[in-house]
């Protein structure tokens, strides 16, 4: 076998802005597309620079989800929806369970990274001490749905302080992110040689969800602490702006490195495929796994806010949007990149990079998709 060729660390980053302002068939777009493609294919990863973004939007999100996390828990728990899976208002601290703890392919997948490149050690370790919220960001179908619990009302919450604040600043970020991820997918999907709109026009009516997380760092603020444990996310792609607080680690899928993530400031976001995306490219591009733990970086961060903002709370909000298929939409791969992925595992292989047992990916409804997925995480009842 070949010698496994190193990659660089650094996430490759696509401009956004080349695709919106240039004619589609243009060289330099159609390069930027095919670059965009190439990342996921070969990290799961980017980074994505767009101007519309908002750095002063990210920091009032911020703040409000500071606001509203440091909130008694009592309070939160009114905004808890169990029956409807968590799929909108608040999930509480120890409520989700990281699948890999106890999901076979995933532990494979851990054993097969060098001893210095795994994650932080979740067999034994309980639900995630991580809240969320859940706000959804969607375009009502013009069908009725087969998955209304997917697809929920938006909960706002009633502190005074906080419910005239919430809905214009949580829209304000959603829709840019939501904007930004929606460019994404036209991007890949010229890059894979598809119509532009292949992904956008299959997410038209998706459960879209800007979800920030929330890990009280009063509590759970010692290194090591695991706040998100090792996981990939269900959905097409997962958006980020940037957090306060490090602690977000990924594995780009060809180095088996772990990579600290560090978001540029200004209009920039980090971008990660999830398991819709790995579903309909029958595995050519695969779901990013990743986790966020409470490293050095993060108790620096920590000491300096307490002497700088002393009023404010300690509590690591992640700016996350996740981006989804619509709930009854076919999921079944594209038979092109079906072949193209297995062209790339035997590549793969050939240099030494052994990828584990072959994953089949059945065709199914995108919502049927999801509530496994939830079921696995315990926030479905099975």
């Amino acid at each position: 076998m070949a010698e496994p060729q190193e990659l660089p660390m650094d996430l490759p980053v696509i401009d956004l802005d080349v695709f919106l302002h240039n004619p589609r068939d243009s060289a330099e777009v159609q390069a930027e597309c095919a670059k965009a493609a190439n990342a996921l294919i070969t990290y799961g990863a980017l980074v994505l620079h767009d101007s519309r973004v908002s750095e002063d939007d990210n920091t009032t999100f911020l703040d409000l989800l500071e606001d509203y996390f440091a909130q008694p828990e009592e309070d939160l728990k009114k905004d808890e929806r169990p029956e409807l899976s968590y799929q909108i208002g608040v999930t509480l601290e120890n409520t989700e369970k990281p699948k890999c703890a106890v999901d076979e392919p995933c532990l494979n997948v851990i054993e097969r990274l060098a001893p210095s490149e795994r994650p932080l050690d979740i067999k034994g370790h309980e639900p995630d001490p991580k809240c969320r919220f859940f706000w959804r960001m969607v375009e009502a179908p013009p069908y009725k749905t087969q998955f209304p619990g997917l697809n929920a009302d938006n909960i706002t919450p009633d502190a005074p302080h906080i419910k005239e604040r919430w809905g214009p600043v949580m829209n304000q970020w959603g829709t840019s992110m939501k904007n930004a991820v929606e460019g994404l997918t036209q991007m890949t999907a010229v890059g894979l040689g598809l119509p532009a709109d292949t992904f956008k026009d299959a997410g038209r009516y998706g459960p879209h969800l800007l979800a920030p997380t929330a890990s009280d760092l009063q509590k759970y603020g010692k290194v090591n602490t695991i706040l998100a444990g090792f996981h990939t996310d269900l959905n097409f792609l997962t958006i980020h702006g940037r957090s306060r607080y490090p602690g977000l680690h990924i594995w780009a899928r060809n180095t088996g490195r772990k990579i600290p993530v560090k978001i540029p400031q200004g209009n920039y976001l980090l971008v990660q495929a999830g398991k819709q995306l790995e579903h309909i490219t029958g595995g050519l591009i695969k779901a990013g796994f990743h986790e966020v733990v409470v490293n050095e970086s993060t108790v620096k961060v920590i000491n300096d806010r307490k002497e700088k903002f002393p009023d404010r709370p300690l509590v690591r909000i992640s700016s996350t949007f996740f981006w989804h298929l619509s709930s009854d939409y076919d999921l079944v791969p594209i038979p092109e990149l079906r072949d193209k992925a297995k062209e790339v595992r035997a590549a793969q292989f050939n240099l030494g990079k052994d990828e584990g047992e072959e994953v089949e990916y059945p065709a199914l409804k995108v919502g049927e998709q999801v509530s496994n997925e939830l079921k696995h995480i315990a926030l479905m009842a099975k």
